[in-house]
């Protein structure tokens, strides 16, 4: 599907420079033309908290704290202008801890480097077509985990209030 980004903002959070230019030659050729980049993470949430970005693009590996951080701090960050924001985690790391560490922070998807336009455009279409509802409790705020949707008769019952 085709879709009309020009009116999308999107921050690119990487620190380094050839990644930084490939990602924004990428949504360029998507169509997207307002982007910002940032090397650093307290840099990018500024920048965030100014702009009011549509999508955040964003290394795990950064300073002075780290992608996973970066995105805790915009979902549970009472200064956040925008928890919702979709966030797009990049990174080297494809272990299966990793992605389950990404999910639980609140990553709304996880793009493993190196990523082929096709890759990236895919994990944006996700965003834009199966939109996840989020979830709210003391230690987590983000899209619900859960891609499947399951049929309540036969999801298993985990938690002592749940009906039989």
């Amino acid at each position: 599907m085709t879709y009309n980004f020009s009116n999308v903002k999107v921050l690119v959070v990487e620190d380094s420079q050839p990644m930084t230019i490939i990602t924004v030659a990428l949504l360029n050729g998507f169509g997207i033309r307002d982007v910002q980049t940032a090397k650093r993470t307290d840099d990018a949430y500024r920048l965030f908290c100014e702009e009011r970005h549509d999508l955040i693009l964003t290394d795990w590996m950064m300073k002075p704290y780290d992608g996973i951080e970066f995105a805790n701090k915009i979902r549970m960050d009472s200064l956040s202008p925008n928890p919702f924001v979709p966030i797009i985690l990049m990174t080297g790391f494809s272990e299966k801890r990793r992605v389950i560490e990404a999910r639980d922070t609140g990553v709304t998807e996880f793009l493993v480097k190196p990523f082929t336009a096709n890759d990236l455009y895919k994990r944006i279409d996700q965003i834009i077509m199966k939109p996840r509802q989020f979830v709210k409790s003391p230690d987590f705020f983000g899209p619900d985990r859960r891609r499947k949707l399951l049929d309540p008769d036969e999801t298993p019952k985990r938690r002592n209030d749940d009906p039989e």
